[in-house]
């Protein structure tokens, strides 16, 4: 049985093919379109999916899409009657775009499935960040937490999760949403909404929250339970394209960042303050969820699972024993997630939980598009770019000790990894013994904010000797104090963490390898991990697209299959 599930039409657009419940392909439009965190129909990705596991729209039995769009429909309506007349010029841009398309998906979906004959089902948009947090998972029962800006009405919800169903309870309803409390900030602090909230979570460290109280007793009543209220007073998102108001602007003092506004340190403080309580919150959010279903286990889904230091905390504060969070928590996942419902909720299919935690990550990561070497020599002959072949244990060694050495070198191997993370596939390497690395490749490579982090991967049997936390974390989801700050400085950021990304042979065995070959030189079993791409534009997929980064940056090497290539 084939599924498809997709995701589109408010960021991040995505499709998934599942072939009797398991992932066989998935990838965002983005890497098609080459427009970052592309919105669009994704008939790019869906055109992919099917070439790749070779069917045609015929063979499909059933489609899902992410969430119900007349009940977005009907929210923004009540939302601009509600907040009229100052919505109008919000209403004149959005509208259009409505009537033009996103009301008749069920007819875009025929029309990019020509031969199509089976149902498509609109699971509500928490349902399916619920779905792919749970299935992703190896719990037989879990609660489930989902948190993001807003689906059709909720904006946090909660339930739980046994063998084949879910079932959410309760939820927190449109305009108080924890998702946008923090896109506020976002906003406010220069960065773009929808993309820029990793930023301001990076950001975050270089503060002190100096402004939480403030921020509490102004901007948000925050129940025992973790439910919120926000004062609508100073935020505009209700009715207008920015977040902020002056009300919000007059109660710190300042205005709004400019984009190319040099960060000063008030708004680390605020920005730290917003982290604080954002953190908080979702603590008093698990500790309710815990004391509702008395359950062991935890899976949480949606955008707000993408900050990885309130993860932390939830992981070592938090009640839990077990807490799950999927390799892509936000919109993009969810075309897994809608999927997923639609095999095993709707469709009633038994779930066989899969015990090989290896398997499991497998299954959910890596599923994009792959290049063979005879592609990548033949991309490489038309192009008259000089190459040398190298067989794959002697390439490990001299990459390792390219590395080692102060190169840094972009690594493009085997199947593109699903997620907004680079997990040694699309990835650039470097030596994290090197404090200066960080610089280097912020500003050369990169070319992004001086103040971002980079994400070490490390060897799962190390990952104790290096980080505070006792278990894998496979998808770069959880940042961890460093214990060998003086071993990796290059990946331990200014708060003394780093986002973590543990590897395993089993999942990724030419990477695992590699970082194996870099410790027999080094005795350090971490490289600098950090995706292959330059801001504001997406992770690199085709070998060409791989090979324009050491074009256009001071990247010194680029091993693409058994290939090596000098700058």
């Amino acid at each position: 049985m084939y599924n498809l599930g997709i995701s589109c039409y408010y960021h991040d657009s995505a499709a998934a093919l599942l072939k009797d419940g398991i992932v066989v392909a998935a990838i965002e439009e983005e890497r098609f379109s080459r427009k970052k965190f592309d919105d669009d129909f994704p008939k790019l990705a869906i055109k992919w999916c099917l070439e790749e596991e070779g069917i045609s729209p015929s063979d499909i039995n059933s489609v899902a899409f992410y969430d119900k769009p007349v009940l977005k429909f009907e929210r923004l309506l009540d939302n601009y009657i509600a907040v009229a007349p100052r919505g109008l010029y919000s209403f004149l841009d959005t509208m259009p775009k409505w009537l033009h398309s996103r009301l008749w998906i069920k007819s875009e979906i025929k029309k990019a499935l020509v031969g199509f004959r089976g149902e498509i089902i609109f699971p509500e948009h928490h349902i399916s960040h619920a779905a792919h947090a749970f299935y992703t998972s190896q719990f037989e029962e879990s609660a489930i937490l989902t948190i993001d800006g807003v689906g059709e009405w909720s904006t946090t919800s909660f339930g739980y999760a046994k063998n084949n169903s879910i079932t959410l309870t309760h939820d927190i309803r449109w305009p108080h949403s924890l998702g946008l409390f923090y896109s506020a900030f976002t906003y406010f602090l220069g960065f773009k909404v929808n993309e820029g909230e990793y930023k301001l979570m990076g950001l975050a460290s270089y503060g002190k929250p100096k402004y939480y109280d403030k921020i509490v007793n102004h901007l948000i009543d925050i129940k025992d339970d973790g439910s919120i209220h926000l004062d609508m007073s100073y935020f505009a998102f209700t009715y207008d394209k920015v977040m902020t108001n002056d009300k919000f602007s007059k109660l710190f003092d300042i205005e709004p960042r400019k984009k190319d506004e040099k960060a000063e340190q008030i708004h680390f403080d605020i920005g730290a303050s917003a982290q604080k309580v954002l953190e908080d919150i979702l603590l008093k959010m698990v500790n309710h969820v815990y004391k509702k279903s008395k359950m062991k286990n935890l899976c949480i889904g949606g955008g707000v699972a993408l900050n990885g230091v309130a993860n932390y905390r939830i992981l070592k504060e938090g009640p839990f024993e077990n807490v799950h969070i999927p390799p892509s928590p936000g919109d993009a996942g969810s075309a897994v997630g809608c999927a997923q419902y639609l095999y095993y909720n709707y469709h009633n299919n038994n779930r066989v939980i899969q015990k090989n935690v290896s398997k499991v990550i497998t299954e959910n990561v890596f599923v994009g598009p792959s290049y063979s070497n005879e592609q990548i020599q033949q991309f490489l002959d038309s192009k008259n770019v000089s190459y040398e072949k190298i067989e794959p244990e002697q390439l490990l060694i001299k990459t390792a000790k390219l590395i080692s050495d102060g190169n840094i070198v972009g690594w493009y191997q085997g199947k593109m990894e699903w997620g907004p993370r680079a997990l040694g596939c699309r990835s650039i390497l470097a030596d994290p013994r090197k404090a200066e690395m960080k610089d280097i490749l912020n500003e050369k490579i990169k070319h992004r904010e001086s103040f971002r982090p980079f994400a070490p991967s490390i060897l799962e049997e190390h990952v104790s000797d290096y980080f505070d936390i006792d278990r894998i974390s496979p998808y770069m989801l959880m940042v961890a104090p460093v214990k060998k700050p003086n071993e990796i400085p290059a990946v331990t950021h200014v708060d003394g963490t780093g986002r973590l990304q543990t590897v395993n042979r089993d999942t990724n065995p030419i990477y695992y390898d590699l970082i194996q070959e870099f410790q027999k030189i080094t005795g350090v079993p971490v490289v600098i991990n950090t995706s292959m791409n330059v801001m504001g534009e997406p992770i690199v997929n085709t070998p060409e697209q791989a090979y324009q980064m050491i074009i256009k940056t001071d990247m010194d090497y680029l091993v693409m299959g058994n290939y090596l290539v000098k700058k």
